[in-house]
């Protein structure tokens, strides 16, 4: 038995340091940058804002451009605040609280009128059917309900 994990164990680390034995030259490495961090960690092509950074150089010194990144919006289905749920609620004429973004119990009764007036699934959250239809009326005038 002792054999047999001497054994695995041995064929582990072989395993483990088979990668080990690529060595690169100096001369082979390449200085890392944003562009190739960027390439590197994006799956698809992505379109980002650039912005060039001035630099003030002293005679003789060596100056080196440099860009810097605008965020990036993040990934997966917008998520509305409290403030723009209640206030595309309002204008649509669902919600006449006070818009101070935290979503109570008047809050969730407007969003669960506001899905049947627009059939879709009453359950009081926003997601992001019920944000489609809603985030239609964040700057849309206050209209009156037919109820």
């Amino acid at each position: 038995m002792k054999r047999l994990l001497s054994f695995g164990v041995a064929v582990l680390a072989l395993i483990a340091l088979a990668g080990c034995g690529k060595k690169q030259e100096a001369e082979e490495l390449q200085p890392i940058t944003m562009e190739s961090l960027n390439a590197a960690s994006a799956p698809a092509p992505a379109v980002t804002e650039q912005k060039a950074v001035e630099t003030k150089v002293t005679p003789g010194a060596t100056a080196i451009a440099t860009k810097e990144a605008l965020p990036l919006p993040p990934q997966g289905p917008y998520k509305p605040t409290g403030m723009e749920i209640q206030t595309a609620l309002k204008n649509a004429g669902f919600y006449s609280g006070s818009v101070d973004g935290k979503i109570g119990p008047k809050t969730k009764k407007a969003i669960e009128e506001f899905q049947k007036a627009n059939g879709l699934k009453a359950d009081g959250k926003v997601g992001p059917k019920t944000w489609e239809a809603m985030s239609k009326h964040l700057s849309a005038p206050a209209e009156p309900v037919k109820r």
